[in-house]
């Protein structure tokens, strides 16, 4: 997107998989096709970890490392969580999207929580992300079953080493029938694209406000060929009609298995004539931010949205359905998006740490 809810907000993202299932790997291929963005890695566990070829040895403590290629890495304990969030989200550390990689043995539910729980200005959740090692599924699953709680929790499963797999269909279906409407993208190496999980800045300017760059440089294909490489699904959805709220959040409350992302800008006609609304979703989680029109430009609703799978015709016409232009407004029409502005009387509705609970199942 090219402009961003104000105040500007990093996206945390929580990476969490089982020892051995590729977290490291995923989150070396993300710094290596990050085109550009800065990405601050905040690892939780203590010890020696490798980060795109440049070995941070020992345990780190409270240090943090800069990185040659602009991304920061913090080993932290979960207690001090917070201290490197204000940290990595201080406007002077330039960080584009924050990637939290839980220790094998974490417990993601309350990664997840803490980052909700943040009342920092400069963050929003970016979503739970779980690597999968499809090879050792099943021993995992036996030595593990916690897992299958936190499939249930991700808002995005990737089934890694699936090239090792004997049986890697029987493996994603599986995957998919423990997750509660996760995207769910199959993977070799960690390599997905990093477009799926944050905006990649572009190597040249873009054209138009909500447009994606080409990711892949010459020669990709020879370095992913006879790999599972596996991209995302997009669309782009513009209305020069308003849309009508309850229509629109008819839609957002019932959005289809595998739709893991929604950015852009909606507006809402008569119902706030002054301002649009900047949403942002992952997963489950659900924020709106109302800002003043520009005082140039026509008034459109511009979308995006990224996932796994998904029927892009059938959601282009389901958002086309919530247009409205009709002149007048239903005076309580706004509730529903109300409930998920940030700074809303008591913020009724929007997804909190017991919110996330009883979202996923939880007591």
């Amino acid at each position: 997107m090219g402009n961003t809810p104000t105040p500007h907000q990093i996206p945390v993202v929580v990476l969490a998989g089982f020892l051995g299932s590729g977290k490291t790997t995923l989150l070396n291929h993300l710094l290596h096709r990050s085109a550009g963005s800065r990405i601050g890695a905040i690892v939780n566990d203590f010890g020696a970890i490798e980060i795109d070829a440049m070995a941070v040895a020992g345990a780190l403590g409270d240090s943090t490392v800069s990185l040659g290629n602009g991304c920061l890495c913090c080993a932290v304990d979960t207690s001090e969580l917070d201290v490197y969030l204000d940290r990595l989200a201080a406007p002077e550390a330039g960080i584009d999207v924050i990637v939290i990689e839980a220790s094998g043995l974490a417990e993601p539910q309350e990664l997840v929580r803490m980052v909700l729980a943040s009342e920092h200005p400069g963050i929003v959740y970016g979503g739970l992300v779980e690597v999968v090692d499809a090879a050792e599924i099943d021993d995992t699953r036996a030595r593990h079953p916690e897992i299958d709680r936190h499939l249930a929790l991700a808002d995005l499963v990737v089934v890694n080493k699936l090239d090792r797999a004997a049986d890697a269909e029987r493996v994603v279906d599986l995957v998919r029938s423990l997750t509660d409407r996760a995207a769910v993208v199959p993977a070799t190496y960690g390599r997905i694209d990093p477009e799926i999980l944050f905006d990649c800045r572009p190597g040249e300017e873009r054209v138009g406000q909500l447009s994606f760059d080409d990711l892949h440089e010459p020669g990709d294909d020879r370095e992913h060929a006879g790999h599972l490489h596996t991209g995302y699904d997009s669309l782009s959805f513009t209305a020069e009609a308003p849309l009508e709220p309850r229509r629109l959040m008819r839609f957002l409350d019932s959005r289809p298995e595998g739709l893991y992302r929604i950015k852009g800008y909606v507006d809402f006609g008569p119902h706030d004539p002054r301002n649009r609304y900047a949403v942002h979703a992952v997963g489950r989680f659900l924020r709106f931010y109302p800002e003043p029109w520009p005082a140039a430009g026509a008034r459109l609703t511009q979308l995006v949205l990224i996932g796994s799978g998904i029927d892009a015709d059938g959601l282009a016409k389901e958002l086309q359905a919530c247009a409205n232009d009709a002149p007048h407004a239903d005076e309580h029409g706004m509730w529903g998006v109300l409930r998920y502005v940030q700074g809303t009387e008591d913020e009724p509705g929007t997804y909190g740490p017991d919110a996330y609970e009883s979202e996923a199942g939880e007591p």
